[in-house]
């Protein structure tokens, strides 16, 4: 095996070792991600998307 080989095999390996660890505030982060898409828009929102909307 040559050394360049070598190398992107470890530089490989350890990528995939880094994405398999998360933080332990990455599942908090996540929920709290998910929590927000969740919320319905605001109707303030809806009627501001609505304007914008009709003067297309």
């Amino acid at each position: 095996m040559t050394d360049k080989k070598a190398k992107n095999l470890v530089s490989h390996s350890s990528a995939h070792a880094a994405k398999q660890v998360k933080p332990d505030w990455a599942n908090g982060l996540r929920q709290l991600y998910d929590n927000v898409v969740a919320e319905p828009l605001p109707d303030a929102f809806a009627d501001l998307l609505s304007k914008l909307d009709s003067k297309t």
